[in-house]
């Protein structure tokens, strides 16, 4: 039969169908797609051009390889068969829009088969897909996705399902290869009338003009913005957040040097343009939504929310803002002070987003400009930022009083060592964390260490102060450490405190401490147990006299990738609780939410301290001070009588077990 698109209906062409429906559908694609990077190029600027090695590797293994995608291994699978089918199949446009000239002519004869061969496992992968995703809404509709508008979604898929089953109807007659094209092969088989096929291949061409024009209108955006997103994604550490100005040397400007207006985002175009182009890439997966735990808490703050907030703002203000000017609604005002203010950046949303999108950043800018510059931020948040400003600690103890806890250990206080242990302010005020700290230190004092603490020279990492907004507070903070480490030579450095951790290990690096070691204390202890110099956990204890389970710290685990280290240390745990690894639930404590209060019926440790009560040991090891006070509130809170203790703890425990039974057998012998 003549090509449908070679055929006349009535006064008109089947060419001149095609060039109409065509070329309105990608006009009008074209336009949304353009209105959209102008806005996106409204934001300010950020280098993103650089670690093109990482850039491509993380490209091909995250959107073509889909790796992310996967960790959802249902949803994933279908996303996937969909994403690998299309890009198999859109070859074929090729060949619709020119009535095939394109295999027949164009097309070496040797590739034919293969190409065909392609396109129609293209098409199979995405009906398969679609239908999956179809069924899995109608019928087995997730939690997440109930009771929110499907339409858009439904419409989508059904006009997949539309696209790739009647792609088998048009290429049945084309005389299809068995081995290449076995379903078109058996759909020729049934002898589909030529209506049939003339009916099939417009309602395919329809469709896929239909496609062209819901995609910018639409969460399937992410079709096209989900490339740069991908590409340009951030390429520092995990959690680590960028100085308020960066010099030519590609450290942050000194406070001395610093001439900047502003602080943070209030308006839609202090957003870089990559941050603004997340808003356009979102999936509405819900993933991040469904691992925050402050919306599991019931909070205000959905991170899914955050990201369409920055899509629906930059639409409805969108002559406004291609104007030059500012819309009168604020970015604040737009996301919500609630939804601001809930976050405990534990990057579990970046973390687990398919399309990396970055939503802790959208949060901490607001909170820097509202705390720098507005002034209109939570005034519980006074006080700490009052005692860190005065006292270097969120506690206000005073200065003279941070190393009473190592009284009688015999430790090197304010001088040269080659490792520094850097307590915090947790261990260092906090009595049950003071124990944790004496912990360690006599472990590292007993693997034969030269380790030494800062004692009156030692200032807050300042992680409290930066996740809470105050960027000049925490910088200050830095540039002070930074001047300690430096009179003292210090090049390693130990700490018990992720925060602490992240903070002087990641984010020193733009201050001046990029030549710095740090070390999280269970990293120390796992290394010294293979050096011999510390006695494994099942070495000094034939019964460890406690069912242990261990609660990854955001910052120590997900962020910091120390998670095999701490289990390590003890030799293995008898039970994981269910979300742990990178995958672990927020304490609550991060993002300066242990210096805030929480609605009794809204408390993040609450639901952390049932997740780990389900597990039925009797202790939960912890790697953070933060943690062990959180879990602690809310293992009592929810009834249970288990014992929370640090990794370093429960070695010296044991250690000191074999020790007293050793004198014991002594003396009676």
């Amino acid at each position: 039969m003549e090509h449908p698109l070679l055929q006349t209906y009535g006064p008109l062409e089947g060419w001149h169908i095609l060039l109409v429906v065509a070329g309105l559908s990608i006009g009008f694609f074209v336009y949304q797609v353009q209105k959209a990077t102008r806005l996106v190029l409204l934001g300010a600027s950020d280098d993103r051009f650089g670690s093109w090695g990482v850039r491509l590797w993380e490209f091909f293994s995250g959107w073509l390889g889909q790796k992310r995608v996967l960790r959802d291994r249902v949803a994933g699978t279908m996303h996937v068969l969909m994403f690998w089918g299309f890009l198999m199949l859109g070859s074929d446009m090729f060949d619709l829009a020119t009535a095939n000239a394109f295999s027949d002519r164009i097309l070496p004869e040797m590739l034919n088969g293969p190409w065909n061969g392609m396109v129609e496992l293209g098409y199979t992968m995405a009906l398969f897909g679609c239908v999956a995703a179809l069924v899995r809404r109608v019928a087995f509709t997730p939690e997440k996705m109930r009771g929110t508008p499907q339409l858009e979604g439904n419409v989508i898929l059904l006009l997949i399902l539309s696209i790739t089953v009647t792609s088998f109807i048009v290429e049945s007659v084309h005389d299809p290869s068995g081995f290449w094209e076995p379903i078109g092969y058996w759909v020729s088989g049934m002898g589909p009338s030529e209506s049939t096929v003339v009916i099939s291949y417009w309602v395919h061409i329809f469709s896929i003009c239909m496609f062209f024009v819901l995609i910018p209108l639409s969460k399937h955006m992410h079709l096209v913005m989900a490339v740069p997103n991908v590409f340009f994604h951030d390429t520092e550490p995990m959690g680590k957040m960028r100085p308020m100005a960066i010099g030519e040397d590609g450290r942050a400007v000194p406070l001395d040097d610093l001439d900047i207006d502003s602080f943070g985002v209030s308006t839609y175009t202090q957003y870089t343009w990559r941050q603004l182009i997340d808003g356009w890439s979102c999936t509405s997966c819900a993933r991040c939504q469904d691992v925050c735990p402050a919306y599991a808490s019931g909070k205000g703050l959905n991170p899914k929310q955050v990201i369409h907030d920055i899509r629906n703002y930059a639409n409805e203000h969108a002559p406004i803002l291609l104007g030059g000017k500012h819309p009168e609604e604020t970015m604040m005002q737009r996301i919500t002070e609630e939804a601001v203010w809930a976050c405990t950046t534990c990057s579990a949303c970046v973390d687990i987003c398919p399309l990396y999108i970055e939503h802790v950043t959208k949060l901490t800018d607001l909170r820097r400009n509202a705390m720098m510059e507005t002034m209109e931020y939570p005034e519980i948040l006074n006080t700490a930022m009052g005692n860190i400003e005065s006292a270097s600690n969120p506690y206000g103890f005073g200065v003279h009083e941070r190393a009473d806890w190592a009284a009688g250990l015999d430790i090197k206080i304010g001088e040269p060592a080659e490792y520094i242990y850097f307590v915090g302010c947790a261990a260092s005020f906090d009595e049950r964390n003071q124990k944790v700290a004496r912990s360690t230190i006599s472990l590292l004092k007993e693997a034969g260490l030269d380790v030494g603490i800062l004692g009156m020279q030692e200032g807050c990492s300042g992680d409290p102060a930066r996740r809470a907004g105050n960027e000049y507070l925490f910088q200050m903070l830095a540039e002070t450490n930074m001047m300690t480490f430096q009179e003292l030579g210090v090049k390693r450095i130990i700490a018990s405190c992720p925060h602490c951790f992240h903070a002087l290990g990641k984010e020193y690096a733009d201050y001046g401490g990029d030549q710095l070691e740090v070390f999280h204390h269970s990293e120390i202890l796992a290394e010294l147990q293979v050096e011999g110099k510390l006695p494994y956990f099942n070495e000094v204890a034939t019964s460890k006299g406690r069912s242990i389970t261990y609660h990854d710290p955001c910052y120590l685990g997900r962020i910091g990738g120390i998670i095999e280290e701490p289990r390590r240390v003890m030799s293995g745990i008898d039970v994981e609780i269910e979300n742990h690894g990178r995958d672990s639930f927020c304490c609550g404590a991060g993002g300066a939410q242990m210096w805030m209060e929480e609605d009794s019926d809204k408390r993040v440790n609450v639901i952390r301290a049932k997740e780990i009560s389900e597990t039925g040991c009797d202790t939960v090891a912890v790697g953070c001070p933060f943690c062990s006070i959180m879990i602690k509130d809310g293992l009592d809170t929810v009834g249970s009588d288990m014992d929370v203790m640090d990794v370093a703890e429960l070695l010296w425990e044991q250690i000191q077990k074999r020790d007293a039974e050793v004198r014991t057998g002594s003396a009676k012998a």
